[in-house]
């Protein structure tokens, strides 16, 4: 099997200690299913034109340019030359600035992961002390690397024999949470409601496991795909039942707590449970009762 293509190379440097490194993207999107716009009276692909929202016409490569748009339909063209005058000019280093604890980085903030491995032999040993020492500490390095011309802060932190290098946003690419959530009331919760909910919680227990993850969906568009290609015909899915509103939130939790799926893998999962509040118990009593009276 032939060895990936690295994304980008370089050094990592800790203070006067450097080592040649890889960078490999560690997501992928190719085995996704993808669909191509085609003539349905030909079945050929269709190819894409850019055109004059104004006029209509057809624009050729060499009349394209890149414009900032200074107010509606009022643009400042910029030139390539321009552009590539203010492009960060790399230096093929990822310059480790900080450690940070690894807890405090805000999740909202990572952005794409990538594997950085050693280049070679040469620089082993010291992508090892670098790798042991973060392992050592539990915190997470924070470096700077440019990536098609652009500069990102990238956490870094070690992963197995190699090291996980996460992109992370800029203050500004976040929105704030303000806006959404500042408009959600904070209504009286019994207590009794709370203690039921998190028993529920409880009886749900797991550990992460992704390779429990289905694309359920992915898997709809294979089949699709196959059955289409095989002159089969198609069925349609049928649209489940819309739930009721919630009218009584309490009766709610208690017939979650009946028939909540996850307590037959309780055992394997679960970490030991504190015992059952008052309202839990008061519901599987009722259970119980309406066993024995059927």
């Amino acid at each position: 099997m032939a060895s990936p293509r690295a994304y980008w190379k370089g050094s990592l440097k800790l203070s006067l200690v450097s080592c040649p490194v890889l960078l490999y993207p560690a997501s992928t999107a190719s085995e996704k299913t993808r669909f191509h716009m085609i003539n349905k009276e030909t079945g050929n692909r269709l190819k894409q034109q850019m055109v004059d929202s104004e006029t209509g016409d057809i624009v050729e490569s060499d009349q394209k340019g890149r414009g900032y748009e200074l107010k509606k339909g009022e643009y400042v063209e910029i030139e390539k030359e321009e552009l590539e005058a203010v492009q960060i000019d790399s230096n093929h280093t990822i310059d480790i600035d900080s450690f940070v604890p690894r807890n405090e980085i805000d999740k909202r903030y990572l952005n794409n992961p990538y594997y950085i491995a050693p280049d070679g032999k040469a620089g082993a040993d010291a992508f090892a002390v670098i790798r042991d020492a973060m392992k050592d500490q539990d915190r997470v390095a924070l470096a700077r690397i440019v990536l098609t011309n652009r500069e990102h802060i990238i956490a870094i932190e070690p992963l197995g024999k190699g090291l996980l290098g996460t992109t992370l946003r800029f203050p500004y690419e976040l929105r704030d949470e303000d806006d959404y959530f500042g408009d959600i009331k904070s209504p009286r919760i019994s207590k009794d409601m709370v203690e039921l909910a998190s028993h529920i919680l409880d009886s749900k227990a797991a550990h992460f496991d992704p390779s429990k993850f289905k694309d359920e969906y992915e898997n709809a568009l294979k089949t699709l795909v196959r059955r289409k290609a095989a002159g089969k015909p198609v069925k349609a899915i049928e649209a489940g039942d819309k739930p009721d509103n919630v009218i009584n939130l309490m009766d709610a939790l208690k017939q979650s707590l009946k028939g909540g799926k996850g307590s037959a893998n309780r055992g394997r999962h679960a970490p030991t449970r504190r015992a059952a509040p008052r309202a839990a118990k008061k519901a599987h009593r009722s259970a119980a009762r309406a066993r024995k009276a059927g």
